[in-house]
C-alpha cells in the first residue's frame, strides 16, 4: 500500500512508518543484543525449576541434626550397607551447613553405600567472627560427638571452603592421636596417625587463604594497593573480629607468634603437621582470577614466582574450569625446602615453609563461562546452584579423584 506526499512521490507505508520513527532501529539492535542474555537467563530459571520441583532421588536422604546436616544414601542404610566413610564438610566465612549441598548431595549419589556426609553447624554466621582458634575446638567437639553416635564409620575426610579450610586445619591438630611406630604404620612421610580414632584419607580446602590475607595481593579486592592494604591489616579485627587478627596476622595472645604461623608447625600440645602427614590426600583448590576474597597465591600454597605464568587451555575437557592440576611430591617439598627464594614476607615465607613439608595437589581453577565469574569465590563451591552452577565441574573432579 502506497501513499502520495506533497511533492508526488509514492512511498510505502511502511518506509514512511520508519521515517516517523528513527529511533526503532537503534532499539531493535538493542532488542537483538538482549537475546543472547535472556536465552542464558531462561536457561538458568528453567534448570532452578526443574531442580527444585523435581525430588532428590529416593536413595539420597538429608536430616537435619543437632550439629549440622547429614547427607546419606537412604537405600543403603536400608540394604544394611551402612558407609564406613565419614566426610566433614566445612563452611567458610559467615555461611552455612547450605554452602555444601550441592556437592554433598553429588558425593553421596557417587559412593552411595560408601559416604555418609555431615556438613558442619557449628560455625556459622556470625560464629566465625570468633577466632579460628575456637571455632577449630568447636568443630572438633563435633566431629567427637559425631564419631561416637556414628559407630561403623572407620574412615574420615575433611573438605572445606575458605576461612573453613584453616577452622578444619585447627581441628585435625586437636583430634590427630599418633599410632604406635610399626611396620605397617609407616609410609614414606613418617608415622601415620589418626584423626577422632578414624583412618584419615583426603584432606580438601578450596579458596583457602592458608598464607593468611596479608600480602600483596591476598585480598584482590583492594587492587594490591598498599595503603588499602595496610587499612585492612589496621582495621581488619573491627569487622570480623579475632578472625580478622587471625587472618591478617596482628594477633599476638600472651606474645606468642601469630596463630597461621604455630599452625604450620606441631606445637607441644597440638600437632598440625603431623595430622595433616596423616591424610592419604591434601589438595588445595585455588582460583586463579575473578576471586576478590582469596588471592591465588594464599590460596595454592604458593610464593609469587611459583605461581603458573599462563594458564591458557583446559586441563581436560571434561572439567573446562580445570585450568592445571600440579601434583607436588615428597622430592619437590625437599627441593623447596633447600631453594633460595625471594622472601616478599618473612611471617608469609614461615607458613610456606612449614605447609609444605608435606606434599599438596594443586588445583588451579580458571572460571571462564560465567555470568557471575566475579563471584568465583563462591562459583568454586557451587554455593547456591542457581547462580553458582557454572563451577559444577570443579565439585565433579573433586568427587572423580576422591578415595574412599
Amino acid at each position: 500500500m502506497t501513499c502520495t506526499t506533497s511533492m508526488g512521490t509514492s512511498i510505502s507505508l511502511h518506509q514512511r512508518h520508519k521515517r516517523l520513527r528513527p529511533g526503532s532501529q537503534r532499539s531493535e539492535r538493542r532488542n537483538m543484543d538482549l537475546v543472547p542474555w535472556l536465552r542464558d537467563l531462561q536457561r538458568h530459571v528453567s534448570t532452578w525449576r526443574s531442580s527444585s520441583a523435581t525430588p532428590l532421588p529416593s536413595q539420597v536422604e538429608t536430616e537435619s541434626t543437632g550439629t549440622g546436616q547429614d547427607t546419606r544414601s537412604l537405600e543403603a542404610d536400608n540394604e544394611g550397607h551402612f558407609p564406613e566413610h565419614l566426610v566433614i564438610m566445612v563452611n567458610g566465612l559467615g555461611g552455612s551447613p547450605d554452602d555444601w549441598k550441592f556437592a554433598a548431595e553429588q558425593l553421596v549419589k557417587r559412593f552411595p553405600d560408601k559416604v555418609v556426609v555431615h556438613r558442619s553447624q557449628c560455625n556459622t554466621a556470625k560464629l566465625t567472627y570468633d577466632g579460628v582458634d575456637r571455632m577449630g575446638e568447636r568443630l572438633a567437639d563435633e566431629v567427637r560427638s559425631l564419631v561416637e553416635k556414628r559407630r561403623g564409620v572407620i574412615k574420615i575426610s575433611f573438605v572445606a571452603h575458605s576461612l573453613g579450610g584453616l577452622i578444619a586445619r585447627y581441628a585435625i591438630g586437636i583430634l590427630y592421636a599418633p599410632e604406635t611406630v610399626s611396620d605397617n604404620s609407616l609410609d614414606e612421610l613418617g608415622p601415620k596417625g589418626r584423626i577422632a580414632g578414624l583412618e584419615p584419607i583426603n584432606f580438601i580446602t578450596s579458596a583457602t587463604p592458608h598464607l593468611g590475607s596479608r600480602g600483596n595481593k591476598q585480598l584482590p579486592f583492594l587492587f594490591g594497593l598498599s595503603l588499602l592494604e595496610r587499612t585492612a591489616v589496621e582495621t581488619a579485627h573491627l569487622i570480623i573480629g579475632r578472625t580478622g587478627r587471625h587472618l591478617f596476622l596482628t594477633d599476638r595472645d600472651d606474645g606468642k607468634l601469630h596463630l597461621l604461623v604455630r599452625m604450620a608447625e606441631d606445637q607441644d600440645d597440638i600437632k598440625f603437621i603431623s595430622a595433616l602427614r596423616a591424610f592419604k590426600r591434601r589438595v588445595a583448590y585455588a582460583n586463579a582470577s575473578f576471586d576478590h576474597i582469596v588471592g591465588w597465591r594464599t590460596a595454592s600454597l604458593r610464593r609469587p614466582h611459583e605461581l603458573p605464568k599462563q594458564l591458557t587451555h583446559p586441563y581436560n575437557g571434561k572439567y573446562p574450569n580445570i585450568a592445571n592440576v600440579e601434583n607436588v611430591d615428597l622430592d619437590n617439598c625437599e627441593k623447596l625446602e633447600n631453594a633460595v627464594v625471594a622472601r616478599t614476607d618473612d611471617v608469609e615465607e614461615k607458613i610456606t615453609r612449614g605447609l609444605t613439608q608435606v606434599p599438596w595437589e594443586r588445583v588451579d581453577v580458571k572460571i571462564k563461562k560465567c555470568r557471575l565469574k566475579y563471584n568465583a569465590h563462591n562459583t568454586i563451591q557451587v554455593r547456591k546452584y542457581f547462580w553458582n552452577s557454572d563451577g559444577a565441574d570443579v565439585i565433579i573432579h573433586m568427587i572423580d579423584n576422591f578415595l574412599v
